[in-house]
Formats: structure tokens, C-alpha cells, sequence
């Protein structure tokens, strides 16, 4: 029976209450009885419906694993974008050491050069100092340099110029032969330098192709779900509403066995206890409606205003809505993001401004200072590490795949969380997800 069936049985039954206390003859009689299903009515809809839920349940069951593999499947593609971002960030390191190594190089050059011509300068006095004696027809310290002194004194004057001009050779051998070495030194360190230098900037761009490469596979392992999500989706509504028709099939047939039953009542007090009825339905009428207890308002959130934690949190709460872009966001506020030559691409990302997930946190904890890279794996070791069990509206949660940390998102109390979750999606504020989560949190404030 519908609503407006119901509410006309009701204002029959008033009737005859209000002619059986006027003493009018002629009760009116109720209204026909409902639809009264049959016991096997009931128990074949029954077992209908314990089938259909079996099957929903099973239906059920293998959604969930799907979605799991979906979720796997997406951890995966932000432990590659992770990777991704990572190599780009030592990559640029060790980009900016090479360029420091080049330029210490390009100084110790410098310097070699200068003393290489000192070199030049010392071999010139050399070659001088040697031509000289030649047309004198002497060598500093032979016989024949005294030969020919007129008295004493002049041996002692020649011996003492002879002395003199052997100094100075020796301290011009002396000063090539340290500029001969400090050149040798200098170029040795320049070229160990120029070498680690180009090293570690090879192994960067090595990291870097690798990295590039696991986002590839990554998106096209990704791309071959697509089309699988989708069919997922729909046969999950699709299952919803077989679920919701299983139920409400075994709840009509059960609430017109209730209604019938209720009707029954009605009837055999009508027939029996017709002045009784009356009274009950008069008190009925009567009685003062039950006050509805208001719900529950919701609890604030768990923070103290004023704090520094209340101050990252509301600084991230503001950018609610922001477009989620692949190395997007810095501690200004969200940037244009960057290539990934995978799933950020596909997405645009590089042509939206907004945030990634370390991103946000970037600018999130600027405003008390803090100063954070642009990779969530560095992020996780900025801070103090704190049970999971123990954290607080401030600390930052990570979720892991294999070891390899790959997402970051902020806590704010209450069980909740401000995240930029992945291409496609914005900022917002989620339940935290226990699947996949480190069981250590950061707390840096």
C-alpha cells in the first residue's frame, strides 16, 4: 500500500472512532486489505535475493581486487614519476658541481700558464747568462775566470762578481724548477677535478635515462588499464544497482507481508473492540509529537590557532582546488609544471599551473621558514621520523612501493589529509589511506 493508501486508512479509522463515540449506527468498515504475499511468495524471494547477494558479494570481491591492482598499478606510476623527479634534482646537482669543476679547471689552466711563462722568463735569463760567459770566454767557476788579474784586489773583485753571477743562476734553476712543479701540480689537480666532475654528471644523465625510461613503462603499463578502469567502473554501477533491486525486491515483499499484517491488526480491533480502538486512536491523536534529537555537530578540527603546525596546515588549506601539475609549486605558491614524456604529459601538466605532491608541501612549510627539496624520498629525512600510531596535524605521511617512497601528503587532524594526489586531479582533503603507507611519519616543526 502507498503512502497516500495508508493515509487514507487512517482517516477511516478516525471515522469510525469519532461515529462510535457519537453513537452514530453503521460503522464504516476499513478500507480492503493489502496485497498479502504467500509463504512461498516470500521464501522464493528470499532465496532470489540470498542469490543475488552471494553474486553481488563475489561481483564485489573481484572489484576490489581490481581496484587494488589499480591502486598498485597507480603507485607504481608515481614511484617512477618520483624517480623521475629525483634524477632531475641530482641531475641538476651534479650539472651545477661539473660547471664548478670546469671552472676550477679553467683557473688551474690559467695559472699553469703563468707559470709556464715564469718557466719562459727563467730559461731566457739562462740562455742569457750562458751567451755572456761564452763571449767573455769563461765559465763561472774556472781557472781561466782569474787568469790575468793585475793585483790582489781584482782577484778578489772577480771572484766575487763570479760569485754573485753563480747565484743568480743557481736561484733562476731554482724558480724554474718550481715553476716547472707547481705547473705539474696544477694541472694534475685540474684534470682529477675536470674528471670526477664529468663523472658525476654521466652518472646523473645515466640516472636521469633510466628514470625517463621506468616513466615510459610505467605510463604505458598505465595506459593499458585505461580502457579497464573504465569497464570496471561501469560494471561496478552496474552491480550497485543490481544490489540496490536485489533489496529492494525482498523489502517490498517483506514490508507487504508487514503492512498485511498491520491491516490485520486493525481489523480485528475494529471488530472486537470498536469503542476501545476510539480511545486509543483519541490518545494517539493526542500525544504530543517526540522532540528529534538534534545530530551530533561535527567536531572541530583537531588544531590549536597560532601554532606553526596550524600555519602549514592552513597555508596548504588554501590552495584547495589548484590544479595537480608534475613538478609544479614552490614556496611562492603553484608554478607551471614540467615534461615527464609520460603520464604528466598526457595530462598537460606542463602547460597547467598548480602543485605535485612535494610541491605543495614545499609551500606549505615555507611559511614558517622551512625550507624543503622537490622530492618526496628527500622529504621524508628532512625531519625527526615518528611512529605512525603517534602522529599529529602538522607531520608529513608518505606512502612506499618497494621501498621507493612516491607520494607525500600533509595530516590536519581527525583522521584527514591535504594532498595533490596525481595528474588530473586538484588539491584536496581526503581520509588518510593506510594502503601502502610508511609506518614512520616526518614531523619537522
Amino acid at each position: 500500500m502507498t503512502a497516500r493508501g495508508w493515509a487514507r486508512l487512517a482517516t477511516t479509522l478516525a471515522l469510525v472512532c469519532a461515529l462510535a463515540t457519537t453513537g452514530v449506527p453503521g460503522v464504516v468498515a476499513v478500507p480492503p486489505p493489502p496485497p498479502n504475499p504467500s509463504d512461498a511468495e516470500l521464501d522464493a524471494g528470499r532465496a532470489a535475493a540470498k542469490t543475488k547477494a552471494g553474486e553481488v558479494g563475489r561481483l564485489t570481491s573481484r572489484l576490489a581486487e581490481a581496484e587494488a591492482r589499480l591502486l598498485r598499478l597507480q603507485a607504481e606510476v608515481e614511484a617512477a614519476m618520483e624517480d623521475a623527479n629525483k634524477a632531475l634534482v641530482d641531475f641538476e646537482t651534479a650539472r651545477a658541481a661539473a660547471d664548478a669543476a670546469k671552472a676550477d679547471a679553467d683557473a688551474a689552466h690559467r695559472e699553469a700558464d703563468a707559470a709556464g711563462q715564469t718557466i719562459e722568463e727563467v730559461r731566457g735569463q739562462l740562455d742569457e747568462f750562458a751567451a755572456g760567459s761564452y763571449k767573455q770566454g769563461t765559465t763561472v767557476g774556472s781557472v781561466s775566470a782569474y787568469i790575468g788579474a793585475k793585483s790582489p784586489e781584482d782577484l778578489l773583485a772577480r771572484a766575487q762578481l763570479l760569485n754573485a753571477v753563480s747565484g743568480s743562476e743557481l736561484d733562476a734553476l731554482a724558480a724554474m724548477e718550481r715553476a716547472r712543479t707547481e705547473k705539474a701540480n696544477k694541472d694534475s689537480r685540474a684534470r682529477a677535478a675536470l674528471t670526477e666532475a664529468t663523472e658525476r654528471q654521466a652518472e646523473a644523465e645515466a640516472a636521469k635515462r633510466a628514470a625517463d625510461a621506468a616513466t615510459a613503462a610505467a605510463h604505458r603499463a598505465r595506459q593499458g588499464q585505461v580502457e579497464q578502469t573504465h569497464a570496471l567502473e561501469s560494471t561496478r554501477a552496474d552491480y550497485e544497482r543490481q544490489l540496490a533491486a536485489a533489496q529492494a525486491a525482498v523489502g517490498g515483499l517483506e514490508n507487504q507481508r508487514e503492512r498485511y499484517q498491520q491491516w490485520l491488526a486493525a481489523k480485528q480491533r475494529e471488530d472486537e473492540q470498536n469503542a476501545l480502538l476510539a480511545a486509543q486512536n483519541s490518545a494517539a491523536n493526542s500525544a504530543p509529537a517526540g522532540a528529534a534529537s538534534a545530530p551530533p555537530g561535527a567536531r572541530p578540527p583537531n588544531s590549536r590557532p597560532g601554532n606553526r603546525a596550524q600555519v602549514v596546515i592552513n597555508r596548504a588549506l588554501s590552495q584547495l582546488g589548484v590544479p595537480y601539475a608534475w613538478g609544479g609549486g614552490n614556496a611562492n605558491g603553484p608554478t607551471r609544471g614540467i615534461r615527464d614524456g609520460g603520464i604528466a604529459d598526457t595530462f598537460g601538466d606542463f602547460a597547467k599551473v598548480g602543485f605535485d605532491c612535494s610541491g605543495l608541501m614545499i609551500y606549505a612549510f615555507a611559511g614558517v621558514g622551512v625550507r624543503l627539496p622537490h622530492y618526496s624520498g628527500y622529504q621524508s629525512a628532512a625531519g625527526r621520523r615518528v611512529p605512525l600510531n603517534q602522529m599529529a596535524p602538522g607531520d608529513m605521511l608518505f606512502w612506499s612501493t618497494g621501498g621507493r617512497i612516491h607520494h607525500v601528503a600533509l595530516y590536519i587532524g581527525n583522521g584527514q589529509m591535504v594532498e595533490a594526489p596525481y595528474s588530473g586531479s586538484r588539491v584536496r582533503i581526503a581520509p588518510v589511506r593506510y594502503g601502502g603507507i610508511v609506518p614512520q611519519v616526518t614531523r619537522v616543526l
